[in-house]
């Protein structure tokens, strides 16, 4: 008698046990709730922090790159046109007198083709060969690169030449100046 109230008690649980199963039955469906965020785009422009042309004597020409400059269009607009410019400094040596002084004018910025670009729509530059280069100023802007049509992101760069007119009275120095990129 004892074995059949052993057995009794193992089948009552098993019972038990599958009674709680069948209370946990999953939902035929569910939903999660989902979010993401769209940043506004920008329009930038990236060039070297510093470069470094070299030498030449008085009434000579000193030529050298710039290094890459960049502009990215982040915007994604449907007209991701943008226009390019560039204008400088005067770049002085010493105490900054006449003979310590080069105008901006007196130093031809040349673009040239672009080195790599994305996204649609024409890219061109400012001044395609070196016969195009154009002086520099303080005041107004000479277009660098310019792009049109196209929708969505972009991205130029160019690496410009800069042609440096040393003028004939110019001292002994090293000529400090700044060149600034900006788009529009």
């Amino acid at each position: 008698m004892r074995i059949a109230k052993i057995c009794l008690m193992g089948a009552t649980a098993v019972v038990t046990v599958g009674l709680g199963a069948a209370s946990a039955v999953a939902a035929p469906t569910d939903s999660t709730t989902v979010t993401f965020e769209i940043l506004a785009g920008t329009l930038d422009i990236d060039a070297p922090t510093t470069a470094d042309l070299g030498d030449g004597a008085p009434g000579g020409t000193i030529t050298g790159q710039l290094g890459p400059v960049t502009v990215t269009d982040s915007r994604g607009a449907t007209d991701a046109s943008w226009v390019a410019t560039v204008t400088a400094s005067v770049f002085q040596t010493g105490g900054g007198t006449p003979p310590e002084t080069v105008l901006p004018e007196e130093i031809d910025y040349w673009s040239g083709p672009a080195t790599a670009t994305t996204g649609t729509g024409t890219f061109t530059p400012g001044q395609a060969t070196a016969g195009d280069a154009e002086p520099l100023s303080s005041v107004t802007p000479v277009v660098a690169f310019t792009h049109t049509g196209g929708t969505g992101g972009n991205t130029a760069t160019w690496n410009p030449t800069l042609v440096v007119n040393v003028p004939l009275d110019s001292v002994a120095g090293v000529y400090t100046g700044t060149v600034t990129h900006s788009v529009a």
